[in-house]
């Protein structure tokens, strides 16, 4: 057994599979986002999101700020969005857009176009523990794109699942 170190949890949470979803809050020059594994439903009555956001991320005040946010799960041609989205190559803000087409929501949150499932989400509670805040949404509309697959990350890399 190993001691539960930051380092040695980190990489045991490796062999999870996780789904990506793209996180996408703000506007205009404060456009930015973040890719998640985290993303679960916590309520389909009334239809809650819930997600796990690091504090130290650049997107968790714009969260705080707006209160709105588009959640976009990626779909099997989606890695060189899951890349931008995660920082690759210093890849910040705005330009994380770049490349993708986006749709703008309901509440004026930008949804991935071509996403697997895609919502737009109000903002009904963050919760601070650690490291993290847990990002409660509120889903206001649903869009969906049958045949897309899905994009999971599994031991420390993206892979590719064919609809």
């Amino acid at each position: 057994m190993v001691e539960p170190d930051g380092k040695a949890f980190r990489d045991a949470m490796r062999a999870f599979v996780g789904n990506c979803s793209v996180i996408t809050v703000g506007d205009g020059d404060e456009a930015s986002g973040l890719v998640v594994t985290s993303a679960i439903s916590l309520s389909a009555d009334s239809p809650l999101l819930l997600a796990c956001v690091n504090r130290s991320a650049s997107s968790h005040p714009l969260l705080e700020r707006y209160g709105r946010f588009g959640w976009s799960s990626l779909g099997a041609a989606h890695q060189a969005v899951a890349e931008r989205f995660s920082g690759f190559g210093g890849v910040k803000g705005t330009d994380r857009y770049g490349g993708a087409e986006w749709d703008t929501a309901v509440t004026g949150a930008k949804l991935l176009r071509g996403a697997p499932t895609a919502f737009d989400c109000t903002l009904e509670e963050m919760i601070d523990r650690a490291t993290h805040s847990i990002v409660i949404g509120r889903v206001r509309a649903i869009r969906t794109t049958p045949g897309a697959g899905a994009l999971i990350y599994w031991n420390g890399g993206f892979r590719a699942l064919e609809g």
